[in-house]
């Protein structure tokens, strides 16, 4: 059996800070088995790195762009596989 798991980093940029951005993703990520965190970064974007079984990982960044898509104006997403680095998913500060 593999220790490695699927990882992937999204980058979010547009009205993405000050909307609940972060709590909706947490809210989002309830319904999907990742571990990971969610944190707004100081250039305006919001940074969320989820990882766990591919499959429910692609769903999950799927289901936050639907959820939040009016607040995103680009996306950009680098995915690979690694040694686990969460054991939950959080709201980052």
């Amino acid at each position: 059996m593999s220790d490695k798991v699927f990882r992937m980093n999204c980058w979010f940029e547009g009205h993405v800070q000050g909307v609940g951005f972060r709590y909706q993703t947490m809210s989002v990520a309830k319904g999907f088995e990742v571990s990971g965190f969610v944190e707004n970064l100081t250039d305006g974007r919001v940074y969320l790195y989820a990882e766990g079984n591919e499959s429910e990982v692609i769903a999950f960044q799927k289901e936050v762009d639907s959820e939040l898509g009016d607040y995103i104006r680009k996306t950009e997403l680098k995915s690979d596989f690694g040694p686990r680095e969460a054991r939950s998913f959080r709201i980052k500060q």
